[in-house]
């Protein structure tokens, strides 16, 4: 190693007396010197070079840096202090190169650089090959809508199930990312069904269109399920009900409070009429969705209504067989309620008020 070596005294000399021009002409030198080898040097041979380029890196300009990363990036036994030292520099300019291709960077150095650095270097991460968990955990924690996306269209991205969770969340008010999730074919299968859940007709379509024909059939049954909640419950006769409604509707007297009191004295039918009536959602679609095993249309029909948490909790209890009436079932009742936004409460309304139960939207 007597290049490198014979380096040094030039270098002390261009570093306490050179020009920021000479510095950058030096370490093109050097540069080139370990780029014409590179597959020739082993890891001894790669500290010695690393010396030297950190050195420089501390005393050159932006665009020397920036050249450098983008001469060293791709290359697999680059100098390891060098390029953690250019992927951390603030300039994205110089960081770019390196955290976009730099197979030595760390698991551990890119997790601390998705904590601490710039939108624009979280997006440069977001586009590598294989990141790990605890990167992308990070990235969709910290990421921007561009960096979130960028992350989701990775396929060679692993992902954790809270980031799936945490991406399906986000994809309530994003049709783009809601797609790019959901075409993901490493996404939980209950993580997918709450993201058909959330996701409007349009991107449901594109879902659709976009998966493998052995699996949009799949696809439309689970569409369908979520729609309309299909229970078990037996048919029920809500003309006397519904009369009893339409009168209190008349006097001005039918309300939240009143919907409550039914749900409490366990006046199931007029429960149901009263949901129908105030949601303006079809009797039978209400019938059918109270039904369910899941309490989630209830979430949705008290959040579209603008309706708190006791009125939720009294129609949870009031459900056939007490379905989800545990103190776990309204614990994860209650969580998911916080979480469920008003608009998307509003948009699945707006597909059940469209579609009576009776109406198969299964193609």
């Amino acid at each position: 190693m007597a290049a490198p070596a014979s380096l040094i005294p030039e270098l002390e000399e261009v570093l306490q007396h050179g020009s920021a021009e000479r510095r950058a002409r030096t370490l093109q030198r050097i540069t080139s010197l370990f780029l014409n080898s590179a597959d020739l040097y082993n890891e001894d041979h790669v500290e010695l070079f690393d010396g030297v380029f950190i050195r420089l890196i501390d005393e050159i300009e932006t665009k020397a840096r920036a050249e450098l990363a983008h001469r060293l990036a791709p290359v697999s036994n680059a100098p390891v202090e060098a390029m953690r030292r250019l992927a951390k520099d603030d300039d994205i300019a110089v960081a770019g190169p390196v955290l976009e291709q730099s197979p030595r960077l760390a698991e551990a150095d890119l997790v601390d650089i998705a904590k601490t650095k710039s939108q624009a270097h979280l997006l440069a991460i977001s586009g590598r090959t294989g990141i790990a968990e605890s990167v992308t955990d990070e990235l969709i924690r910290r990421g921007d809508r561009q960096v979130v996306r960028s992350v989701a269209d990775n396929r060679a991205a692993r992902l954790s199930e809270r980031s799936f969770s945490t991406l399906v969340s986000q994809a309530e008010e994003d049709g783009i990312l809601a797609e790019k999730v959901g075409t993901r074919p490493d996404i939980p299968p209950r993580l997918f069904r709450d993201l058909l859940l959330k996701a409007t007709e349009v991107v449901q379509q594109r879902l659709i269109e976009a998966a493998k024909p052995e699996t949009q059939a799949e696809i439309r049954r689970v569409l369908a399920r979520v729609s309309h909640e299909v229970g078990s419950a037996k048919s029920r006769d809500y003309s006397a009900a519904e009369r009893v409604i339409e009168a209190l509707h008349r006097e001005g007297k039918l309300n939240e409070g009143a919907l409550v009191d039914f749900a409490k004295l366990s006046k199931y039918e007029e429960m149901i009429a009263a949901l129908s009536r105030l949601c303006v959602v079809p009797i039978d679609v209400v019938d059918r969705l109270m039904g369910g095993e899941r309490p989630d249309p209830i979430l949705i029909l008290c959040k579209s209504a603008g309706w708190e948490w006791p009125t939720v909790k009294a129609l949870i209890m009031a459900r056939p067989g007490n379905k989800g009436a545990s103190s776990a079932g309204l614990d994860t009742a209650f969580s998911n309620f916080e979480r469920l936004s008003p608009a998307t409460a509003q948009r699945v309304m707006r597909f059940w008020q469209a579609r009576p139960a009776g109406i198969n939207t299964a193609r």
